[in-house]
């Protein structure tokens, strides 16, 4: 089971920008398509005073830095070129937010973007579908309130598009008291079942907890995510959580145990966060490049460096 899809980072919190233009994007894209992804996945348009296109609505409610390059159609045409599908990803006004907001004018400003992009870039060919860029690991009420009204207004807009969420688990890589199994189950059998009819798509992140858990909670993953009607996808993280710094491309050998085991747990597609950074032969990491190499090898995928 090939990873077919990948997230796009390029509002980034913690990860050093690549410095791209678009022959090297156009590049990516192609060496994307030449090892199975057929899904891109725009993390976020914007976060705090960042955005990927010249937004009115964020110019206007956040006062957003200037937007020399429209990204977002960047993406669009490289993923028509290549015939992928493209996930938009919504605004992030709850991360490293400049101030904080009521949950009200958090779906204020979410609806206004939304309905912006979607009149921007609703027509385009590889527009498949929506990211909704809130992430949760618990019942956290503002991020799932964020998640379900949001999806609403993304299904109202655009019945026939999907809509994905990408959640992590309160694991011992993350939280000194980690979530156990049966927590986590009976928080996520609740939390879906709030999100049932709004959200299509799931791809737990898998970075956060132990090795020797992760089958369990995959497996956990997936069977909730059946239960309440959704499509189960597993993000396969492929950086590594376990260095002493933030965050080289991961180890081959865990990235293809981490790849078995969600095939093993009957996801329906591998994603990863992610290609450009931590598996592409152009990523700033040279380790990004033995990555390539030994997942191509893997495969028997023949050169395409």
């Amino acid at each position: 089971m090939k990873i077919t899809g990948t997230f796009l980072d390029e509002i980034t919190h913690d990860i050093p920008s690549n410095n791209w233009g678009r022959a090297e994007w156009a590049q990516d894209f192609r060496l994307m398509k030449a090892i199975g992804i057929d899904t891109v996945i725009l993390i976020r348009a914007g976060c705090g005073r960042i955005a990927v296109y010249p937004s009115q609505v964020l110019q206007r409610e956040v006062g957003i830095y200037p937007v020399y390059e429209d990204l977002a159609d960047l993406f669009l045409d490289l993923a028509e070129e290549n015939g992928m599908d493209f996930y938009f990803g919504t605004y992030d006004s709850v991360s490293y937010a400049p101030r904080e907001r009521s949950i009200q004018e958090h779906l204020d400003l979410g609806r206004a973007f939304i309905d912006e992009a979607w009149a921007r870039y609703g027509r385009r060919a590889a527009f498949k579908g929506w990211y909704l860029t809130f992430e949760i690991s618990r019942k956290e009420p503002t991020r799932l309130a964020c998640l379900r009204q949001l999806g609403e207004h993304c299904k109202a807009l655009s019945p026939q598009l999907p809509t994905l969420i990408s959640p992590y688990i309160a694991g011992g890589k993350l939280v000194r008291d980690p979530v156990t199994l049966e927590d986590h189950y009976r928080d996520w059998d609740g939390i879906l079942g709030e999100l049932a009819h709004v959200i299509d798509i799931v791809a737990f992140q898998d970075g956060h907890v132990d090795y020797d858990v992760l089958p369990d909670f995959l497996q956990a993953n997936s069977e909730l995510i059946r239960k309440h009607g959704m499509q189960a996808w597993s993000n396969v993280e492929s950086f590594d959580r376990d260095m002493p710094i933030d965050f080289p491309p991961i180890d081959w050998r865990k990235l293809w145990w981490k790849m078995e085991a969600a095939q093993t747990a009957g996801v329906e597609k591998l994603i990863t966060f992610e290609f450009s950074h931590f598996m592409s032969p152009q990523s700033s990491w040279p380790a990004a490049r033995g990555l390539f190499r030994r997942y191509c090898e893997h495969f028997g995928i023949a050169s395409v460096m």
